[in-house]
């Protein structure tokens, strides 16, 4: 465990020290940004589909 502390904090420290850490972090930003709208776009369909169920059910229990 100890030496997994180690491993990543000298990790950290040259991503620190070199360009390839500013990459890193627009990489993240750019995945946030999209795993944001996913989530939204998500949500939109969701309530599409909660609502054409609803519609359904209701001409079947008209139906009947």
């Amino acid at each position: 465990m100890r030496s997994l502390v180690l491993f990543m904090t000298e990790r950290l420290l040259a991503l620190q020290e070199g360009e390839s850490g500013q990459d890193l972090i627009e990489y993240a930003l750019i995945a946030a940004l999209i795993a944001l709208a996913a989530v939204a776009g998500m949500n939109f369909v969701a309530i599409q589909i909660n609502s054409g169920f609803s519609i359904v059910g209701n001409t079947l229990m008209n139906a009947i």
